[in-house]
């Protein structure tokens, strides 16, 4: 395990120096709360960021005509297109960065290891939300990045513990049985494997992995010709973009058993089962956040934003899909840290230094979530100095062959496994990239 961590590690490190600015920005404006987005609407990643980069800045949009922004104080939002392509999200970053942004949202691993090193110099926090490095959980170590509402080690937990519900129930089940893992080969795809390997090791099952190169995503049939072959009792997916499609349509060809495919919350989009027809009935993938309209603040982005044309949705239908929704969530958390920091400051205009705070005092309880429109649109998040993840509750959705229906409980990851390992691959990750700025303020 520690070498795969050592390789992500280096990947955070390497070439984080710039040369080459994207063209001049224009200086933040007084009385303002700046929010720059990093996103992707061409290339092969499109179809999972288009949705997510509407939802967000729908979000944003909807709390400036609806309420005049948050406490008083408009949000101006900016896009920067990254084409999920490392290099140019750092140029988004450095070309914005000195237009005092409260937040960064990369929405891509690979970008958001580039960007951890530098958010701890600059003091700019960065938002991985569910993705990223796992290891910045531990927010002793990492003061400046958030990966709520779970990591991907909590992903790959709850995966390993909803198949082991299939099976009977105990983890113990899994022993002698095949699970297959398809990834896309990056570092997103690979960040879940040292937790699996531990696993197979630890319940006695067998894992088999199937990556998949960025440049194939839509050529996978080597791939599931082998999983033909080996025939894994489960087959569990970290894909993106154009990889997720591709991978049930060629599950569907094979006539894999469908309720035994289970995606990561990246690959459950409408978009990812569609394609595939009738042959990706049953696909399952887990979940944080409601699916449809039925939520009084996504009805307010259709009244506020989408119906008076200052959305970039290519369709009202398309608002309250999976993706769209996750992009809400994303802006809604960024939200009430803004809340929550104008509440201990004082301030109704912020800095990404009180932003930070109000991220580390994120208590979204029930009642809140009511107010604020989303009540069963997400399970409450509470975070702290300590903890920046907050190792919260999932489901399991399934595809039905029009939309996704929820299909169990509300459940924890495995905290108690993945919580002393995050601490540890924590550890060697700041042992390996010294000098490593430390926190100035001690966790109480």
């Amino acid at each position: 395990m520690t070498s795969t961590r050592t390789a992500l590690a280096g990947m955070a490190i390497a070439a984080v120096a710039f040369t080459g600015l994207a063209t001049p920005a224009a200086q933040a404006q007084d009385g303002e709360l700046f929010i720059p987005l990093l996103t992707y609407r061409t290339g092969p990643f499109a179809g999972s960021g288009i949705p997510i980069a509407d939802g967000m800045r729908d979000y944003l949009t909807m709390l400036n005509e609806r309420d005049g922004g948050i406490g008083g104080v408009k949000i101006r939002v900016e896009e920067c297109e990254t084409g999920y392509n490392t290099q140019k999200g750092v140029e988004c970053y450095e070309s914005t960065k000195s237009q005092n942004p409260l937040i960064y949202n990369p929405y891509s691993t690979g970008i958001t290891l580039q960007l951890i090193p530098k958010a701890s110099v600059d003091q700019i926090p960065v938002l991985s939300m569910a993705y990223g490095l796992s290891a910045a959980a531990d927010g002793k170590l990492f003061p400046w990045v958030f990966n709520p509402p779970d990591t991907y080690w909590d992903g790959a937990s709850a995966a390993i513990k909803y198949i082991a519900q299939q099976e009977g129930g105990d983890l113990s089940n899994l022993k002698g049985k095949k699970i297959g893992y398809i990834f896309l080969d990056a570092g997103y795809g690979r960040e879940p494997i040292p937790l699996l390997e531990q696993f197979a090791k630890d319940y006695g099952f067998t894992l088999t992995q199937y990556p998949v190169p960025a440049d194939q995503m839509q050529n996978q049939s080597s791939q599931w010709l082998n999983v033909r072959r080996d025939r894994p009792d489960y087959m569990i997916m970290w894909g993106w973009g154009a990889m997720n499609p591709t991978a049930v349509k060629e599950a569907a060809k094979i006539r894999y058993p469908m309720d035994k495919f289970i995606g990561v919350w990246w690959s459950g989009g409408e978009d990812d089962a569609r394609p595939a027809g009738d042959g990706a009935k049953g696909f399952k993938t887990l979940n944080f956040n409601g699916v449809g309209q039925d939520f009084p603040a996504i009805q307010d982005i259709i009244t506020h934003v989408v119906d008076k044309d200052l959305s970039q949705v290519s369709d009202t239908s398309r608002v309250g899909e999976n993706l769209y929704n996750r992009g809400v969530m994303n802006s809604f958390l960024m939200a009430e840290a803004i809340r929550t920091a104008q509440e201990m400051t004082g301030k109704t205009v912020i800095d990404a230094t009180d932003m930070r705070a109000g991220m580390e005092n994120l208590d979204i309880t029930a009642e809140r979530l009511k107010e604020a429109g989303m009540e069963g649109f997400m399970a409450p998040l509470k975070l702290s100095c300590e903890d920046h993840s907050g190792e919260n509750d999932v489901y399991v959705q399934q595809w039905d062959g029009e939309t996704w229906q929820k299909v169990s409980d509300w459940f924890a990851p495995m905290k108690d496994v993945v919580r002393p390992m995050l601490v540890k691959a924590a550890e060697e990750y700041v042992a390996s990239n010294q000098p490593w700025p430390e926190r100035k303020e001690p966790c109480n």
